[in-house]
């Protein structure tokens, strides 16, 4: 539950924190600037505790703390993965070094230098929204390796702040740097750095479409995006779809499978830009949180890689009527014998005038990324390392059921509702077991979504579920004086099924994650659910009113 994510959480003063205040109260003779910690509400989440201004300079928003346990374990899973890389590169260039030197008869140099130093044994990290600080120094207190953090904010109050919360957490200046500036101006001008940042967080106020742009381009060949947006009622159309294809690129999708639109839109925005510099991306993770989108999101230098790119977008079409979808990718690619590979636009469109279940029309969605959205080896190695260290993180739980299920996920795009199937039909719920037995029996693969409790992925076609249903319908018959004559559950209903649907329970029908009752997914809403408001400005004492009276 997420309460039980908050019990970390203190808003009191512990005895830890009254020896940091005398600690830092006695270092003034030593020149230091004295905290007055009476002036803040005291904030610990992980290993990090934050002075919190009463006057709300900046802001801070409890229900966030699974998003930076996500993140830190995921940038401390990614790190594992990109050292290993750096060190069995460096291990190939040696055995080639080697095997060149035995072939030309000359004696193969040594390398006096350690097994453990053949490659980078640290990283460097940009925040570039980074308020109160918290975030970065969480980063800095429990992720290994961490050579440099910077922490930038455009407001001077932030900055004040996250230099308040650095020293407070006696960390040092050569590790967390708070830096006031532009977040797209820092990231510019890392462009052209000798070392550009290995890893870089993006999560601000709403969209963080204006900063993609900087942040492909500063992040280095192999690092780590890691991207948040808030504005979740555009990017799922539930309002505004022109906004979302102004921010994004891509027309939204309201209804059934909108989260995971929502989350392919940001993917396609990202690789768009990123294709510009001869980049691609690998998405590690794309999860659907609570009121924002999070995605961890490899960065590559690859022209080659990059002509794939539109063979992973696509447009949408989605039935009017029953919601059925299907995906049309901008381009194919061809792979001959020989490994030479052509590529040739998409063929289309691939679905008829009138949808072939229904004969409803159809709304088009995208373009939108339409690959696979998350790296299931990496989602394994990040769900291992939270099981093995599961009392740093104070929502583990729900971490482990997120992950549990995101690892079971099917690589198909979008998925479908009970709500949505028995809707249309107007028939009585049926069981996600029945349902996904019959899948199963009909040959088909299926899967339960992180993005919806009652969500199913498959990759049986619109027209063999419906079947299914048709099956359902048989055991259940709707009554059918109460349908519209134009109503989509009467054309459904009104043709004849292709098979018989089987639903003999399936030994592989219930998932097993929900075998080990694992907290899948987000329960009631608390005080503290969605967006904080803006930061302000701090507050003013009012001044006494001046008297009336005329003076005489």
């Amino acid at each position: 539950m997420l309460i039980a994510s908050l019990r970390r959480i203190s808003l009191n003063y512990c005895p830890r924190l009254l020896q940091r205040a005398r600690y830092t109260m006695s270092s003034t003779e030593n020149g230091q600037t004295e905290i007055d910690v009476s002036q803040y509400n005291t904030v610990t989440e992980g290993k990090a505790t934050i002075l919190f201004p009463k006057n709300n300079e900046v802001f801070y928003n409890p229900v966030q703390e699974f998003n930076r346990d996500m993140s830190i374990a995921a940038i401390t899973t990614w790190s594992e993965i990109y050292f290993q890389e750096q060190r069995e590169r460096l291990e190939r260039k040696r055995a080639n070094k080697a095997k060149k030197a035995a072939e030309t008869g000359q004696e193969a140099s040594v390398d006096d230098k350690p097994h453990h130093s053949l490659s980078r044994s640290d990283f460097t990290i940009l925040e570039a929204l980074a308020a109160t600080g918290l975030r970065s120094v969480r980063y800095a207190k429990e992720i290994p390796n961490v050579k440099r953090i910077v922490a930038n904010d455009l407001l001077e109050d932030a900055v004040l702040s996250i230099k308040r919360n650095t020293k407070f957490n006696e960390i040092s200046e050569d590790l967390l740097h708070a830096n006031q500036g532009d977040a797209l101006g820092v990231m510019y001008n890392a462009r052209g750095a000798a070392e550009k940042f290995d890893v870089i967080d993006l999560d601000p106020y709403g969209t963080a479409a204006p900063f993609i742009d900087g942040a492909v381009q500063a992040v280095t060949s192999g690092g780590l995006l890691c991207v948040t947006c808030t504005d979740l009622a555009v990017l799922t159309g539930s309002m505004y779809p022109e906004t979302c294809f102004s921010k994004y690129g891509g027309m939204p999708l309201r209804g059934m499978y909108c989260h995971e639109m929502a989350l392919r839109l940001v993917l396609n925005t990202i690789q768009t830009s990123a294709a510009r510099y001869g980049r691609y991306i690998e998405p590690l993770a794309s999860c659907s949180i609570d009121f924002y989108v999070r995605l961890f999101i490899r960065v590559y230098d690859s022209p080659a890689e990059v002509k794939k790119s539109a063979s992973k977008i696509g447009m949408v079409y989605d039935c009017n009527g029953c919601n059925a979808f299907v995906t049309q990718p901008l381009s194919k690619l061809h792979v001959k014998d020989n490994g030479a590979s052509r590529y040739t636009p998409g063929t289309g469109p691939t679905v008829n005038t009138n949808c072939e279940n229904c004969q409803q029309n159809h709304r088009i969605g995208g373009p939108t990324w339409v690959a696979p959205i998350h790296n299931k080896d990496f989602v394994s190695k990040m769900l291992q390392h939270v099981n093995d260290h599961e009392e740093k993180f104070g929502t583990s739980d729900r971490m482990k059921g997120m992950l549990s299920v995101i690892n079971e996920e099917l690589d198909q795009p979008f998925y479908w509702t009970l709500g949505n199937l028995c809707g249309t039909l107007h028939c009585n719920s049926i069981p996600m077991v029945d349902l996904c037995s019959a899948i199963l029996n009909a040959g088909y693969k299926f899967s339960s979504t992180h993005c919806q409790p009652e969500g199913i992925k498959t990759d049986a076609p619109a027209s063999v579920m419906w079947d299914i249903m048709k099956g359902w319908v048989k055991k259940y018959p709707v009554t059918m004086k109460n349908i519209g004559e134009l109503s989509p559950a009467r054309k459904i209903l009104a043709q004849p099924a292709k098979f018989e649907a089987d639903f003999t329970r399936h030994q592989d029908a219930i998932p097993p994650s929900r075998h080990i009752k694992l907290v899948r997914y987000q329960v009631n809403p608390t005080p503290n659910w969605g967006p904080k408001a803006r930061a302000g400005k701090p507050k003013k004492e009012a001044k006494p009113q001046e008297s009336k009276k005329r003076k005489l």
